[in-house]
């Protein structure tokens, strides 16, 4: 898989003016649109487009970055790359922490996805460019980011005790650069316990290129198998894990 826009990809050693600015060039690049070939509601399903998984495990100074290409329930390829990480985690400057271990684990890739899907923001971000914008415009690929925690934004309403499938819009505010009250991403509730007297949290899901927000929180929920993450990220997590493993070993 090759980059195609390098001149966006990130730069560990730049200062921290340099990154944010890289960032808004990278938003004013990134396309908050649905502009893909594949038929959205066929993702996850057996004849449906390449869907990557991207995640990272650490080992000392170093990303374990892992990537696990599936076409419905099928993995067709899996990479990873071992990187040393230049700075440390810097809240919205996560792409140039882990952008990097991630550009030499997706062009390892001999499959070209139809989407991705990264462990991390999206446009839910100070800067509208979160690590799936970043990764998703330097490769200009259809990404979507799948984060635990909001790192900006308002959600619309409460998102305590949604109901599973459920989601709630979050809306840009003082925080984000994008007009107020503006969605750029949902709280999205993709799996919850029946019995009420515990919670699951949501996901908080936003597109990153070439994918719509609405779009980008179905195809998460699309992507789901009875477990909180999607699939594809979930078993990203999984073989970097696994990929970490092999690593010690081969050094013990």
């Amino acid at each position: 898989m090759d980059v195609v826009r390098p001149e966006f990809l990130p730069d560990a050693s730049a200062s921290r003016e340099a990154m944010e600015a890289l960032q808004r060039d990278v938003a004013a690049a990134a396309v908050f649109a649905d502009e893909f070939e594949f038929d959205p509601a066929r993702v996850g399903r057996p004849e449906g487009p390449l869907v990557a998984g991207v995640d990272q495990a650490f080992l000392d100074d170093r990303a374990v970055s892992a990537v696990v290409v599936r076409r419905g329930d099928e993995v067709v390829e899996r990479a990873y790359a071992v990187t040393p990480l230049e700075i440390p985690y810097i809240p919205g400057l996560l792409s140039f922490r882990e952008g990097g271990p991630i550009v030499d684990a997706l062009r390892g890739l001999e499959h070209v996805p139809d989407l991705v899907l990264f462990d991390g923001s999206g446009r839910i971000h100070y800067r509208e460019a979160g690590l799936a914008t970043h990764m998703g415009v330097a490769f200009d690929v259809p990404a979507v980011g799948v984060a635990k925690n909001l790192l900006c934004g308002t959600p619309e309403r409460d998102v305590d005790d949604l109901a599973e499938g459920e989601r709630v819009p979050v809306l840009a505010d003082g925080d984000v650069t994008a007009a107020d009250g503006e969605v750029i991403g949902y709280a999205v509730q993709s799996r919850q316990y029946d019995s009420g007297r515990q919670s699951i949290n949501p996901l908080w899901v936003s597109p990153g290129h070439r994918v719509s927000a609405t779009t980008a929180a179905d195809v998460v929920l699309a992507t789901t198998a009875g477990y909180k993450l999607p699939e594809p990220t979930r078993l990203a997590d999984a073989y970097a894990d696994e990929a970490k493993r092999e690593v010690e070993s081969r050094e013990e």
